[in-house]
């Protein structure tokens, strides 16, 4: 395909007094991939209004490796934007083996699947994301689109449907039935194609709780960016569900967050970036990346005040359990 125009995702951070929904979604392009080829799709995060736009440094590489549940690789970001195969080494030397490459509308669910086809450390996450499911309702795509994802889901190396869910933070409610559907959808994808879910929720925890309830939750479950409090916690893991933390955990007026961590049994926990999004402090507003992982990995050991070794390892059966083996 010709290169696309460079697309201006979410500029900004969720402000302090929100940081624990999760990340900021970004404007999606449709009809970007031409002629069939994915691996040319890219957007580009703003820059605007950001003090500082380079990469944090490398932190101290982590003594067992671990996986990124999730992230958005094709959004470039920073002074100098870092390639799939820039981004999956460095990672690789800070011991960040393997990432889960989420999608959240058509095209990045094409790319997140080439990405996955290929390169040996990518695992795929395909899906509509809840703030999408209105925008493909109202042009009367959205069945289209999921069947779409329907198509990816088969391959071999899309591990999960995600991310999907329910957003009340920025749709009006004549979206909201259009999310739920969606939502359903893509819970009964999971189930199809036996594969993980990976749930977006912010500002639905109970909506998000009673869907899964009410339609039956896929066998592995993975809360994105969890947002909730102690005893969403405690229910989400009753459940058997897996609660995934990124680097919003370390922002200060996050201690729902941490008090979250505290009562999740550790085989529950996951950890991720959301990249380019939620950078962890003291890098909160620079480009997020998979090799930053070790930061917040290290924090989450200290909340739960255990050795980081012992949480990278556990951390990383939980997600080879949820996922599968990275290289086949």
């Amino acid at each position: 395909m010709t290169q696309m125009p460079r697309e201006s995702a979410a500029a900004a951070e969720p402000a302090e007094a929100s940081a624990a929904p999760g990340s900021t979604p970004v404007d999606r392009p449709r009809g970007t991939i031409d002629g069939g080829d994915p691996s040319q799709y890219v957007r580009e995060r703003s820059t605007d209004g950001r003090r500082d736009v380079s990469y944090p440094p490398a932190p101290e590489p982590l003594g067992i490796p671990v996986y990124d549940n999730h992230t958005h690789l094709e959004i470039e970001d920073g002074d100098t934007g870092l390639s799939l195969d820039e981004q999956l080494e460095r990672a690789l030397a800070v011991g960040v083996h393997g990432v889960v490459q989420a999608g959240g509308d058509v095209d990045s669910s094409r790319w997140s699947a080439w990405a996955a086809r290929s390169h040996p450390r990518v695992l795929a996450a395909v899906a509509i994301h809840p703030n999408e499911a209105p925008v493909y309702e109202r042009a009367g795509e959205l069945d289209a689109a999921i069947a779409v994802i329907d198509e990816l889901a088969a391959e071999p190396r899309v591990r999960a449907i995600g991310e999907t869910g329910l957003d009340f933070f920025r749709t009006e409610a004549d979206g909201i039935p259009a999310q739920i559907r969606s939502f359903e959808a893509h819970i009964a994808l999971a189930k199809k194609h036996a594969i993980a879910m990976q749930i977006h929720d912010r500002d639905a925890h109970d909506a998000v709780l009673e869907t899964l309830q009410r339609v039956g939750a896929p066998d592995k479950t993975v809360f994105h960016c969890f947002s909730g409090d102690a005893d969403m916690a405690r229910i989400a893991a009753d459940r058997g569900y897996y609660l995934s933390f990124a680097g919003n955990v370390t922002f200060k007026n996050a201690q729902n967050l941490r008090d979250a961590l505290a009562v999740t049994p550790l085989d529950r926990i996951l950890v991720e970036t959301d990249a380019p999004f939620l950078t962890p402090a003291p890098y909160r507003g620079r480009p997020n990346a998979p090799y930053l992982i070790p930061v917040t990995l290290r924090f989450l050991a200290a909340v739960l005040g255990t050795d980081a070794d012992e949480l990278a390892a556990q951390v990383a059966a939980n997600t080879l359990a949820v996922y599968g083996a990275f290289e086949d």
